[in-house]
């Protein structure tokens, strides 16, 4: 349905299409059955983690209170976007989204993305002072600085999402409503604007790319001093101990940062063709994070072990978290 505006020939979009990911159409239950695997996955994952974090009190330094944020992150940037995407390959009604539902969607994304964005930053600075700076790490992030950081991430991610839906639903719609990706994001849906989008282009690659680029300067800088840091331990035991402490966080760094540098950096890009890479961040890995953070990282293998049956306790003395 469309309704009239007061200028003239021109009707509001109330809803739009998605056309969902390339090649999915000839077998749309398999792919349901596929998303619908990653997602279980996703979600039992990434709340597992977040449980083991918060009732094991041997994970209790600042590093644990960080993974739990990502954790619930990326089970709800996932469930933003997987369930649509699996209603879209049952039906052709769940292909459909309001316009307002449109936003809600994008607004979400982009609030979880940024916030996510922020919080691998404030995990590599954490790294740094427990590497760089052992003696002043436990009351440099303490309880009150590491909950700060993290309050600080979500208000920044909301803030900057705010900005780009903001300027992206103030345009009009009232042409074609078919968009090309499986989910309301800033490009495809600019292109189905009546009206000129140059500026909100022009916001889109100034903002993202400073958020990006800054965020994932200041992960190089905190690495290049850890590295530097780690090079003068005299023990292999030692050096082995801090590299693997790191490896897992910058894993995750490179698979969540280079697949956003395919879209936003060509805003102009068109076809459903440009959904590929957007599902790595997405849903694959989100899905791969616990795995990650679990396979490569003994204490919390143990704590998993011993998840069952055990209950919230203090953190042990010692904890920069007490």
């Amino acid at each position: 349905m469309m309704r009239e505006t007061g200028a003239p020939n021109q009707t509001v979009v109330d809803y739009f299409l998605l056309e969902g990911l390339l090649y999915t159409a000839e077998h749309p239950r398999l792919f349901f059955l596929l998303f619908l695997l990653i997602y279980s996955i996703t979600v039992t994952g990434n709340l597992l983690i977040l449980i083991t974090v918060g009732s094991d009190p041997h994970l209790c330094s600042p590093m644990y209170h960080f993974l739990g944020h990502l954790s619930l992150l990326d089970a709800c940037l996932s469930t933003v976007t997987a369930p649509k995407v699996m209603a879209g390959l049952l039906t052709l009604d769940g292909k459909a989204i309001s316009l307002q539902g449109c936003a809600v969607q994008l607004y979400c994304f982009h609030f979880l993305a940024s916030a996510e964005c922020f919080l691998y930053t404030a995990m590599a600075y954490d790294r740094y002072l427990a590497i760089c700076r052992p003696l002043r790490y436990p009351l440099a992030m303490n309880r009150r600085r590491c909950a700060g950081l993290a309050g600080m991430t979500w208000t920044a991610g909301a803030v900057h999402s705010a900005l780009h839906t903001g300027l992206t639903f103030r345009l009009l719609y009232c042409g074609p409503r078919r968009i090309a990706h499986f989910f309301c994001d800033i490009p495809p849906v600019l292109k189905l604007a009546c009206a000129d989008t140059t500026i909100n282009e022009l916001v889109m690659l100034a903002s993202i790319g400073i958020v990006a680029a800054g965020c994932l300067i200041l992960i190089v800088i905190s690495y290049a001093f850890i590295a530097a840091a780690v090079l003068r331990i005299r023990t292999a035991a030692g050096r082995k101990r801090a590299f693997s402490t790191c490896t897992s966080h910058l894993t995750v760094v490179l698979l969540y940062y280079l697949p956003p540098v395919c879209i936003y950096l060509q805003p102009r890009s068109s076809g459903a063709g440009v959904g590929a890479p957007a599902v790595l961040y997405t849903v694959v890995t989100p899905m791969l994070n616990p795995f990650i953070y679990t396979l490569r990282n003994a204490e919390v293998k143990q704590a998993l072990r011993r998840l069952l049956g055990q209950g919230a306790r203090d953190c042990p003395a010692g904890s920069p978290l007490r």
